[in-house]
């Protein structure tokens, strides 16, 4: 069971290169950031987990530049998006972004992908709602074929390109994208095209799992290539040990945004979980 960090970095938290290498000095595997490039001022769509939407959400950095300081003071510390909004992004743009970070970062790097919340949001970058996850699942499928192929080409309703030429390619092979996602679709999703699935740590996360399997039968996928990272605080070794009796590869827990001393004693705090997975 491997132990990973999550948080939304901004100016006014820690920075990358202090962050690295003290998640790599406690013996965390790996650090998951989140991306939005803006949030529309008129607020239409709600935020459906408190009343107002924290400013961190606009205030965020960019995740690969971030990402990219924390590999650059790090030798093995894993760095992934939890998650990129891969459907406001060019697919050969983003290609190219994610290969150089994966070869820069010598295979470190995961793309945990999702279509978003934000109607607003998607609008302003063309998206329309109705269509996020099918021109999430072309823009997956294309960047896969730049990574893969010599002469990369894909042919979809949004996404269209003849032979092209593109490199680096990943360190990684393949270069891993996690769903993060958990609704009635998700489990054909992945089993389809990702590899590996960014659920929350809930009760029916068992459930879920035992759909996902089915779901990989159909498919004729093994399951046991399927990472499984869940997210969420952990309160026990007793729960740990649940997790990874289930099938969960790795767990993910919180880090808020907040200064260096502030985060540093957090994480001191958040080591007790690095230490009930060696124990396991």
């Amino acid at each position: 069971m491997h132990i990973g960090l999550a948080t939304i970095p901004t100016e006014h938290s820690i920075g990358p290169t202090k962050l690295g290498p003290a998640l790599a000095e406690r013996g965390f595997e790996s650090l998951w950031v989140t991306e939005h490039t803006h949030i529309p001022a008129s607020r239409r769509t709600p935020y459906a987990w408190a009343d107002d939407l924290p400013s961190v959400y606009w205030e965020c950095h960019d995740p690969f530049t971030f990402l990219a300081q924390v590999a650059a003071v790090t030798d093995s510390l894993k760095i992934g998006t939890a998650i990129c909004l891969v459907n406001q992004h060019h697919p050969i743009t983003l290609a190219k972004r994610s290969a150089s970070l994966d070869s820069l970062s010598d295979g470190r790097f995961v793309l945990g992908v999702g279509a978003g919340w934000n109607v607003e949001e998607m609008e302003n970058h063309g998206v329309e709602f109705k269509s996020r996850w099918k021109i999430l699942r072309e823009h997956v499928l294309a960047m896969k074929a730049c990574w893969t192929e010599k002469d990369a080409q894909y042919h979809g309703e949004f996404v269209d390109f003849d032979p092209i030429w593109q490199e680096p390619k990943p360190k990684s092979n393949p270069l891993p994208v996690y769903l993060g996602a958990e609704s009635k679709w998700t489990m054909d999703r992945i089993a389809e095209y990702a590899d590996g699935w960014l659920p929350m740590i809930s009760p029916e996360l068992s459930g879920m799992i035992d759909q996902l399997k089915e779901a990989c039968a159909v498919r004729g996928r093994d399951f046991a290539e399927i990472n499984i990272t869940a997210m969420g605080q952990i309160d026990s070794q007793e729960t740990l040990a649940e997790l990874q009796e289930m099938g969960v590869n790795r767990t993910v827990t919180d880090l808020p945004t907040a200064n260096e001393s502030e985060s540093l004693e957090m994480l001191d705090q958040q080591t007790r979980v690095v230490e009930w997975a060696k124990s396991l």
